[in-house]
């Protein structure tokens, strides 16, 4: 059986397919990788492998150029900011709507929904007058107050994990004599832990790549976070590849450490998610 096995065409199709595919997924990061440690005097070729892959002169050269280490502070500042209100205002909505009756419940539902199909360039011009009405524009408040508000995927996250969440837990401590606010931050939080990882996860890799809101609402040059250093930087060096690479090289080391630290709590939280109690 074996070798009719190894002798399948389309097993060998298989096989193939997959070599295709890690082909397309590993040739970007590959030339990446080789012209950030290029020189200027290495050739035109781009994928070549650099004389050594020990010159850090184009990372010192990008870190000069664009503050990279002021970008990532406020980089981090509103990722910081925007998981920490995305963690409770999702946890508390889901709490409210898993767990609660009420009048309305379904429209609320209904409009959450409705608010994720709704292209969020036609609501632009509404929410850019929004923003300066607040006196936001312009500071690093801005993303964070549209990060938060403008997407509720996390509360769609909570509410497939609380609905696994035995009801009996309630019970049990409101027969203690705990109060709803209590249940929420004794009971239901700490087994939300999986769905809070899988979210920081997501939210923190969609800010982190996110360019037009930060272009938009903080063009000021000292508000500059990683995606805005990049565009302003190659559009001002198209030429330079070495350089290019480089910078993009450090961009990408931060969201690959988070998965590696985190993958095993993501993938726990999409299981734990597709299982109905």
């Amino acid at each position: 059986m074996s070798k009719s096995v190894r002798r399948d065409p389309v097993q060998w199709l298989k096989y193939v397919v997959l070599l295709f595919a890690s082909f397309i997924v590993l040739f970007p990061p590959y030339v990446v990788v080789v012209n950030a440690f290029k020189q200027g005097n290495e050739g035109n070729d781009p994928f070549a492998l650099p004389h050594s892959f020990l010159n850090f002169d184009n990372f010192r050269v990008v870190i000069e150029r664009t503050h990279l280490w002021h970008s990532f502070g406020n980089t981090v500042y509103i990722i910081a900011l925007s998981l920490i209100g995305n963690v409770v205002l999702g946890t508390m909505m889901a709490y409210c709507l898993g767990r609660l009756e009420f009048k309305g419940k379904k429209l609320v539902l209904g409009a959450f929904l409705f608010a994720t199909i709704v292209p969020t360039i036609t609501t632009q011009v509404v929410v850019f007058s929004v923003i300066k009405w607040m006196g936001l524009y312009n500071s690093l408040y801005a993303p964070v107050i549209l990060f938060i508000g403008a997407d509720v995927i996390q509360i769609y996250i909570y509410l497939q994990f609380i609905r696994n969440i035995p009801y009996e837990l309630d019970e049990s401590a409101m027969m203690d004599g705990a109060s709803l606010f209590r249940i929420y931050r004794s009971v239901i939080f700490p087994l939300l832990g999986p769905a809070t990882a899988t979210l920081i996860i997501l939210k923190t890799i969609n800010i982190y790549n996110e360019l037009y809101i930060p272009f938009l609402y903080m063009p000021k040059t000292s508000l500059a976070v990683v995606s805005t250093s990049i565009m302003r930087f190659a559009s001002n060096n198209q030429a330079e590849w070495g350089y290019i690479c480089a910078i993009i090289l450090l961009i990408m080391i931060p969201t690959v450490v988070l998965y590696l630290f985190l993958q095993r709590y993501i993938f726990s939280g999409v299981t734990n998610g597709a299982v109905k109690g």
